[in-house]
């Protein structure tokens, strides 16, 4: 009799609950229904009431159905299945060899091919990275150990935890982290790597009141012993021509103090540095940079015009090799952001394809290749890329995607948003509190080896001892008839104009 008692009366309740949420959601849909079909705002809602709704819940979810369920491996942009899967196996430590055969259309316009050789590089005569000198004419330059670093992300644009993992990972790996334009934190500095500040348009922790640069404010960033380097921001491949784009819900108290700038508001950088519009001028900034602070300067840009570049070798010469730039990063106009307006993104700014072979030869032919260290960044993820670049004429490749798809990155498109999943672009606590960076700082560290490792490898393939002694006749491009062609005969090293070789 109880259990019949009880058995009765939960299904009583069941019902009553039953009823209950039918009638609530039936007040749902009417209330849905009638604010619809009395707003003016949106036709399809209007015509239809309720079912239009699926629509837009529908469109904001696709990008994340189509990554695991629709998309090949090859098909997604900015970066496919296989290029993001690569980069998670290197970061975990996971087998990251292949099976049954490339996935890869090797036969597409523009695809890469490095040139193997009939007598391999042994293991044993194989070269260990050497490092390089940046800055020779200043009073303390900079010996960079490897040859794969850390791209411009800024504080603010990532959040605590994802910093002090790339602080503590660069420290690990041995490679420089580029703190980008919100300026120096303590959680830069927390993991003891080398630090290449970055000076940008808004001039974030190096600034007066009036946003013009500090030298006082540069000299404490440059007692910093971890601090190597600056570099003028002039533009990024993202958003050339538009400065930095932080929205309000991510500047937090510590944020806007780093910066110089009011918590909560917009931060909002000029599309370009106000005192520098000539040639001249910045070369006279990047002097005084390098005055002030006594270590390297150099500058990074999007290419385009590049007209400029060759009045900027000229001034050199007239002013003296001392005046140059300690290096200069090309960032090509596929580079990454967290917000920028889809136009730039999508249509300004050459790739770093065509941009890197120009300004590698625009510095050769003015006999300043050697005193001008070259920095790539712009989609270089994968070992293949990274190699190209070296091969055609980077001595440094920096990279920011792909040490956040090692930090745990999804690809979930929402970094100028502070939603952000895995933790890596908001200051929700909540959300940050799955990103562990001492866990993570061993996966940016362990990205970073596999990544050197493997240009090794190719380097090795084609027969040289270490990456940086690949040139472009260890390159070919696969041209529109699917054969390919070698970058030496596509793209000829130019040789060094008369007036400006050593005599």
């Amino acid at each position: 009799m109880f259990i019949d008692s009880l058995l009765a009366g939960g299904l009583q309740f069941m019902s009553a609950l039953f009823i209950t949420c039918v009638g609530l959601g039936a007040a749902v849909a009417v209330g849905l229904f009638v604010m619809d079909i009395s707003q003016t705002r949106d036709a399809v809602r209007r015509n239809y009431p309720v079912i239009g709704r699926f629509r837009y819940v529908f469109s904001m979810l696709g990008e994340f159905f189509r990554q695991y369920f629709f998309a090949m491996d090859r098909e997604e942009m900015p970066f496919n299945r296989a290029e993001r899967d690569w980069v998670d196996r290197s970061a975990r430590k996971s087998n990251n060899t292949v099976a049954f055969g490339s996935t890869r259309n090797l036969t597409a316009t523009g695809s890469v091919i490095f040139v193997n050789c009939a007598f391999p590089t042994l293991t044993e005569d194989a070269v260990e990275m050497v490092p390089m000198e940046i800055g020779p004419h200043c009073r303390n330059p900079y010996v960079a150990p490897s040859f794969f670093n850390i791209s411009g992300m800024s504080y603010g644009a990532l959040s605590t935890p994802a910093v002090r993992a790339l602080s503590r990972g660069a420290a690990q790996a041995g490679c420089w982290l580029n703190t980008g334009e919100g300026g120096l934190s303590p959680h830069h500095l927390e993991g003891g790597c080398d630090i290449v500040f970055q000076i940008g348009t808004a001039k974030y922790g190096v600034r007066n009141p009036d946003g013009s640069l500090s030298d006082d404010r540069l000299r404490e960033v440059a007692a910093h012993e971890a601090v190597r380097m600056f570099e003028l921001k002039l533009s990024q491949g993202a958003k050339p021509g538009k400065g930095g784009i932080l929205p309000g819900a991510k500047v937090t108290a510590e944020i806007a103090g780093i910066r110089g700038i009011r918590e909560g508001e917009d931060s909002i950088s000029p599309n370009r540095h106000p005192e520098i519009r000539t040639v001249p001028q910045l070369l006279d900034m990047i002097g005084r940079i390098r005055d002030v602070s006594g270590k390297p300067a150099g500058f990074k840009s999007v290419i385009g015009d590049v007209d400029w570049l060759e009045e900027m070798c000229i001034e050199i010469h007239g002013r003296g090799i001392e005046s140059a730039p300690d290096f200069i990063t090309v960032d090509g106009g596929d580079g990454g952001t967290g917000a920028a307006p889809m136009p730039l993104i999508d249509n300004v700014g050459l790739s770093v394809r065509e941009a890197l072979p120009m300004l590698s030869d625009t510095l050769h032919r003015y006999g300043l290749r050697e005193r001008i260290r070259v920095i790539a960044s712009g989609k270089l993820i994968t070992p293949a890329e990274v190699g190209w670049a070296l091969a055609t004429g980077a001595d440094f490749v920096t990279s920011a995607r792909g040490f956040m798809f090692a930090l745990g990155c999804i690809q979930s498109l929402k970094c100028n948003k502070n939603t952000c999943p895995t933790g890596i672009t908001t200051h929700n606590a909540r959300l940050q509190k799955g990103l562990d960076p001492t866990e993570k700082s061993v996966r940016v560290a362990s990205y970073c080896r596999k990544l050197i490792r493997e240009v090794q490898v190719i380097s090795h393939s084609c027969g040289v001892v270490r990456p940086r002694l690949m040139t472009r006749r260890h390159v070919r491009v696969v041209q529109s008839d699917g054969r390919s062609v070698p970058m030496n005969v596509l793209c000829p090293m130019p040789e060094v104009l008369p007036e400006y070789s050593d005599p």
